[in-house]
């Protein structure tokens, strides 16, 4: 959700440099279920735009109807939207609205954690039932100070909590400049991803090659230098073995959220009996980390198809989850 937040910073700006009033919608309470789980936000302007959705796209008419009064008279409101009459997922959601009036310099301050990889934690004061009161609203905590979104925000003393730890933005590191490798480029950056690209400097690419992609690292395989941590997802994807051979040795003691080969099963097992007799200290728990060939079994053909076979399977690993249609699954799907 991150990425959600970076989308609705930006927007807001922009909406501050414009002099247009804006008002910050949170799922902060779910009974049953819905299309989205508490957390989730959207920025609705008082010009009719919004950034974000907090459903698939039947409750955000009714949320910008009942951010009017809080365009208004500025006071933060609690609603409640019963889906079970009107949605397909039967759930009752419980929405807070409060005016959203960052200072230039905390929406900078939250805008350089994200780019530094911090963790932001966002907690909402509220209570479930339609009411408004100035105490009800969010803070957002940097390191160990906290921010209103509302200024001179004071909490309501006998509010319900919901908090929100929000980790880095999802990473993605491809390291490959194929036509393959743009399509999964394309893709997740699409997703709200934040995207490296390293690509041999013989190709001759340069970061126009990969729309979306945050940066492009052309560099020696040895010498491999790129920020790497446990929210981050590699996928090796060079199509030559001695390239491949040269960056799995060089992540060996990286701590990856996922590490993916592109090749097919034959092709990865020689890479890793050469592995075990030419590096040094290679693990067998890195070994059995690595997902190759990569990706899930959809019958995946194309280049597109293939990198959201990828997509899936780093959202398998990363989650813990284990694919199966949904259908087959007993419980709420969340």
């Amino acid at each position: 959700m991150t990425h959600e937040l970076k989308r609705i910073l930006e927007a807001y700006s922009q909406a501050q440099k414009a002099g247009t009033p804006c008002v910050l919608a949170t799922v902060v309470h779910l009974q049953g279920s819905s299309y989205r789980r508490p957390g989730v936000r959207m920025l609705l302007l008082e010009n009719g735009e919004m950034e974000g959705a907090v459903s698939g796209g039947c409750v955000e008419k009714e949320v910008m109807r009942q951010a009017m009064s809080v365009f208004t008279n500025g006071i933060a409101k609690m609603m409640t939207y019963d889906g079970r009459y009107r949605l397909g997922c039967e759930g009752i959601l419980h929405i807070l609205l409060e005016p959203f009036k960052l200072d230039t310099l905390v929406v900078d301050a939250i805008a350089e954690t994200i780019k530094q990889r911090g963790e932001i934690e966002i907690i909402s004061y509220f209570e479930k039932k339609e009411t408004s009161n100035r105490g009800f609203g969010s803070v957002i905590r940097l390191n160990d100070a906290l921010y209103g979104l509302q200024k001179g925000f004071v909490p309501f003393p006998n509010a319900q909590l919901f908090r929100q730890q929000l980790k880095p933005c999802q990473r993605l590191v491809v390291i490959g400049a194929e036509h393959d490798a743009l399509s999964l480029v394309k893709i997740t950056a699409a997703m709200g991803w934040e995207v490296l690209v390293v690509a041999d400097e013989k190709e001759e690419k340069t970061l126009d090659n990969f729309p979306g992609a945050q940066a492009l690292f052309s560099q020696d395989t040895k010498l491999l230098d790129m920020p790497l941590d446990t929210e981050t997802a590699v996928i090796v994807m060079t199509h030559s073995y001695a390239k491949d051979f040269l960056y799995l040795s060089a992540l060996k003691d990286a701590e990856l959220a996922y590490i993916g080969l592109l090749g097919p099963v034959r092709r990865r097992e020689k890479l890793f009996h050469e592995l075990i007799e030419k590096t040094a200290d290679i693990s067998p728990e890195f070994l059995d980390r690595i997902q190759g060939p990569a990706g899930l079994d959809i019958g995946a053909e194309t280049p597109e198809e293939i990198a959201i076979a990828i997509i899936a399977e780093i959202l398998a690993v990363t989650r813990n989850k284990t694919p199966a249609p949904l259908k087959n699954k007993k419980g709420n799907i969340h």
